[in-house]
């Protein structure tokens, strides 16, 4: 018995020892009560459920949370002066619904001269969720949500993060203890009803007095976050006395109902308290509201959206069409076609036209396509090159078509006609992507007309949006369509000769100029890690053309080892252009005397009030117009003169990246992208004049002498 027992006893230990071994090394299942972390140099964000499993009919909480680097802040539902509030988009099974975000108390924090209302360090915000009754246990239910905040230190970055969590039905739900008690400790730190109504009434003429019947006597550091962001100055004190909190009127004062919302804050025997406020508003103040002062009518050139008729925007499209082709950024890409014109214009007519038909038919297609995710995007023109990964893929396209314009390399098979076709060949592919490729390096520019006719297509329907866009379209495509069906123009080209292959190299420098441009943009929306990540895509999709290329006429074997290999390194080449190709989180450096300031419309009211014009520059890295605007007439010295006599605040606002705040007044002045240029009168709450799309020195100093209603003279620049 003994002799028999023994090994069945290590027998036993071992199989025990063994599935204890094979239970460690098995992964760990992910906890459902917490999503994948979505991080960034800035934040890690994850969706958290107090549930690991849910009961039909249950109500129970998940949170956004937000763990933010030292330094760096996102914002609460009124911002303050600056700033967006973070956002959560839901996507739910049938019958799951999903509350409001639940705020926590905001802080003031203050970033010269402004200040913003938001959260530093660790964010919670909890989201009730109910689930419907009649949810099927056994069932799995997934919670989908896409969330977006601004997050910002000197400079504000866009962020965004996709967050699921799935979680199965119950008979009986499943608290995850320790989501549940972090969930709590946020809800309970929550403003707590007030107990009591405040009075908002007018003090004087810019100033408010909220009455706090309630207030404990012993109360330091009150303070007052409106949720309406047009009810005070938020980076004004807040003196208090006898329970009465004064507020400085904003310049923008705008209240509309009779009672508004905030939260309280203040400090009681050495504890912080945050109580949820409403206050009853003072009649007159509504009053107040329903008769402003008459403000000076804005002048706009050329005439505002709101003059606009469907028919008048039309023809506006279609005229910036026109004047698009004349752009820089678009004339190499011209250029190219008129020579594949050269190459079949001795053979056959008929070609020549199915080669401006099919150019028309790119240009059209991808009109189509970036229309269409403006107008469901509410996006601006130009929106795609906000994407420093998108921009550095055209630096790409840009310098390969370069190299193959000099010869450098060859593509065969299929791909010639993306590649040698899109730049030199006539062929059917070669014209679509050519229109294709013509529509895209045209984003940058801004023509004339253009501007009204998209920002009055943006508050149209989408059927005569698209019109309005396609309208834009016809008129891009016009010069080429035109060409192609005027055989008196196209026989009085030469022969095809050596002149065409000396012309076709000679176009490839337009296309190098347009790429180091591109990683110029790149740079300034990533700072060097943009340039370097262009840099190494560039390197390794030059690389695998070149592998490709020079096993073509290899067995079948080494072809395909080859592709494999080329795309494994673009794979690699694109992983490591996402990574690095972030926007920069150092600020521009600003070290010229006259460099203008950051705009913002606090620092524009502040301004005026101190009686100063100021004129805003909305502009972008990437738009070719902006930039020759600045060249042409910002930056000449006769105009920094008059600036500087006329005492004008000059503000620029960059829109090179992505920025709530610059679309919505972009939108405001119905314009669905940059340039924009507004001069405001040195009066405090005085409109803006628009001016013109393309400026002269002389306009630009015309606008100034009328905002300031006095003349100048400057030095003409020499």
């Amino acid at each position: 018995m003994i002799a028999t027992s023994l090994p069945r006893r290590t027998a036993s230990r071992l199989l025990h020892r063994a599935s204890l071994a094979l239970t460690l090394l098995a992964p760990a299942p992910l906890l459902a009560a917490e999503s994948v972390a979505v991080t960034s140099p800035r934040v890690t964000a994850t969706l958290l459920s107090s549930r690991d499993a849910v009961a039909p009919g249950e109500r129970f909480q998940v949170a956004l949370t937000q763990k933010l680097a030292p330094g760096w802040h996102s914002y609460w539902q009124n911002p303050g002066d600056s700033g967006e509030a973070t956002r959560i988009e839901w996507t739910l099974p049938e019958g799951v619904n999903a509350g409001a975000i639940q705020w926590p108390a905001p802080k003031a924090i203050r970033v010269e001269p402004l200040v913003n209302f938001g959260f530093e360090d660790n964010v919670v915000l909890p989201v009730e969720i109910s689930i419907p009754a009649n949810a099927k246990p056994g069932e799995t239910l997934t919670l989908s949500a896409k969330a977006t905040w601004l997050v910002c230190e000197k400079i504000c970055i866009p962020e965004e993060g996709a967050f699921t969590l799935d979680l199965p039905v119950a008979p009986a739900g499943t608290v995850d203890t320790a989501a549940q008690a972090r969930i709590d400790e946020a809800r309970a730190a929550l403003p707590k009803p007030a107990g009591f109504t405040g009075k908002l009434t007018a003090k004087g003429e810019d100033k408010l007095a909220l009455t706090l019947p309630s207030l404990p006597a012993g109360a330091s550091n009150v303070h007052f976050f409106p949720v309406l962001d047009t009810l005070i100055e938020h980076a004004a004190g807040q003196p208090v006395e006898n329970g009465v909190l004064t507020l400085t009127r904003s310049t923008a004062f705008k209240v509309g109902t009779p009672t508004t919302e905030g939260v309280l804050t203040f400090e009681e025997g050495g504890s912080k308290r945050a109580l949820a406020l409403s206050a009853e508003v003072e009649p007159a103040l509504l009053q107040a509201v329903a008769a402003p002062a008459q403000a000076p009518a804005r002048v706009t050139l050329p005439p505002p959206t709101e003059d606009l008729t469907l028919l008048l925007a039309l023809a506006f499209a279609f005229a910036g069409g026109l004047i698009l082709n004349l752009m820089p950024c678009v004339l190499p890409v011209l250029f190219i076609k008129a020579l594949g014109f050269a190459q079949v214009a001795q053979a056959s007519r008929s070609e020549v036209r199915q080669q401006g038909l099919l150019f028309l038919a790119g240009v059209l297609a991808t009109f189509f396509v970036l229309a269409s995710a403006v107008i469901a995007l509410g996006a601006g023109w130009g929106f795609q090159l906000q994407s420093p990964p998108l921009v550095i893929l055209l630096a790409v396209l840009m310098t390969l078509i370069g190299f193959n314009l000099i010869g450098a390399f060859e593509i065969g098979g299929r791909l010639q006609g993306v590649g040698d076709g899109l730049a030199s060949r006539s062929g059917p592919v070669g014209a679509v992507m050519t229109g294709a490729l013509a529509v895209v390096v045209a984003t940058p520019c801004t023509a004339p007309f253009m501007g009204a006719a998209m920002g009055y297509a943006l508050t149209q329907p989408p059927a005569a949006a698209l019109s309005i866009f396609m309208a834009l379209a016809l008129g891009f495509a016009t010069p080429v369509v035109a060409l192609s069906f005027a055989p008196g123009l196209l026989r009085l080209l030469p022969k095809p000769g050596r002149w065409m292959i000396v012309l076709k190299q000679a176009f490839a420098f337009p296309m190098f100029a347009t790429a180091i441009w591109l990683i110029w943009v790149a740079t300034m929306q990533a700072g060097a890690d943009g340039a370097l990540a262009a840099l190494v895509a560039i390197l390794i999709a030059g690389f695998a053309l070149w592998l490709i290329g020079v096993t073509r006429d290899s067995g079948r074997g080494l072809r395909a080892v080859a592709a494999a290999a080329a795309i494994l390194l673009v794979g690699a080449a694109s992983a490591f252009v996402i990574e690095n190709a972030t926007p920069s989180s150092q600020p521009t450096a600003q070290a010229d005397a006259d460099a203008p300031g950051v705009w913002s419309p606090a620092r524009v009211a502040e301004l005026q009030a101190q009686g100063k014009p100021v004129f805003v520059n909305f502009t972008a890295a990437w738009c070719i117009t902006c930039l020759a605007n600045d060249r042409v007439a910002l930056s000449r010295q006769e105009v920094k003169d008059a600036f500087a006599k006329l005492g004008v605040a000059y503000l620029k606002a960059d829109w090179t990246n992505r920025n709530a705040e610059i679309a919505a007044t972009l939108a405001e002045y119905g314009r669905a992208g940059v340039p924009l240029y507004l001069f405001y009168p040195g009066t405090k709450g005085a409109q803006a004049e628009v001016l013109p799309q393309l400026l002269t020195p002389e306009t630009v100093m015309s606008a100034a002498q009328r905002a300031t209603g006095k003349e100048v003279k400057t030095a003409t620049a020499r």
